[in-house]
């Protein structure tokens, strides 16, 4: 029926018209440009699979990696590094990044903190052989040797300004009533911060966590001008150390074709050790549960 049937409808002016024609064209865009993105990440994980599937076998994770040119090897001292030098940037780069955002959360007022604030912003943005560079005059430099543990502090340095900005914003989502409570119960400002604001926040700090540990674990040039990369198993923090960026790096330079998928099948454990940690993650801190 037309409108003038019923004069309580209004219209369908010209104005309403384009308001849809431009809602859904917003709505179109949006949606092809994630269905893009996923389209690429979906493609490059097929890829990286294709090529390197057949290449992933027990031997793979058990023996070192065989002249260039020959059939067979494995990473096993690649993917051993990898664990040791991601745990050692662990141990420095969580607490310090943590405490920092509590600071700023928390304490951070002031010229000294906005100070402390740019900092972590600018290291956040900073390139990584950066601190490759650091960790290499500050360690191997005066050791006179290239070391896993050089490797660790670079990498724990890429950490603290990633775990200290994902901390700081979701501290500050834990309303501040929480924080009152605690303190007119008597409670003192440490144990607030420690029993009441950091559990409230916990699903969130351990989620920035994770993300930071995957950055690193994929981390190249820092580990070239610190722990080198080797070809034997090695546990000893002070000697050189390889890891799964570094032997991808260097297999991929390589002439042969044995060497350059294996190079694949290095890259697809190191997305499959990401994907199995932030999965552990989010099935742990509740993230699969459906919201009501």
């Amino acid at each position: 029926m037309s409108a003038a049937a019923h004069p309580f409808l209004p219209p369908r002016s010209a104005h309403m018209l384009r308001r849809r024609a431009s809602n859904l064209l917003i709505l179109a865009l949006a949606v092809a440009a994630a269905l893009f993105a996923v389209a690429i990440l979906i493609y490059l994980l097929l890829y990286v699979i294709v090529r390197g599937l057949p290449f992933l076998n027990v031997s793979f994770f058990t023996e070192l990696p065989a002249a260039f040119g020959s059939s067979g090897g494995g990473m096993g001292e690649a993917v051993q590094g990898t664990l040791i030098l991601v745990g050692l940037a662990s141990i420095m780069g969580i607490p310090l990044g943590l405490c920092t955002g509590i600071y700023l959360s928390e304490f951070g007022r002031g010229s000294f903190a906005g100070a402390v604030r740019f900092t972590v912003m600018v290291l956040t943005g900073i390139p990584t052989i950066i601190f490759g560079l650091f960790a290499w005059v500050l360690i191997v430099i005066p050791s006179h040797g290239f070391s896993g543990l050089s490797g660790g502090v670079a990498l724990g340095i890429i950490m603290i300004p990633i775990v200290a900005s994902t901390s700081e914003e979701v501290l500050r989502l834990v309303p501040k009533e929480i924080r009152e409570a605690s303190l007119a119960l008597g409670a003192t400002e440490a144990r607030t911060i420690l029993s009441v604001v950091l559990p409230a926040a916990l699903n969130g700090i351990i989620t920035g966590i994770v993300l930071a540990m995957a950055r690193i674990a994929g981390e190249t040039a820092p580990l070239l001008m610190t722990a080198f990369g080797s070809t034997f198993w090695n546990a000893d923090i002070t000697q050189p150390m390889d890891a799964l960026p570094l032997r991808i790096f260097v297999f991929t330079n390589s002439p042969y074709p044995i060497q350059i998928s294996q190079a694949y099948a290095g890259s697809l454990v190191l997305i499959a050790l990401i994907f199995i940690a932030s999965f552990a993650v989010r099935w742990a801190t509740g993230g699969f549960r459906r919201r009501r």
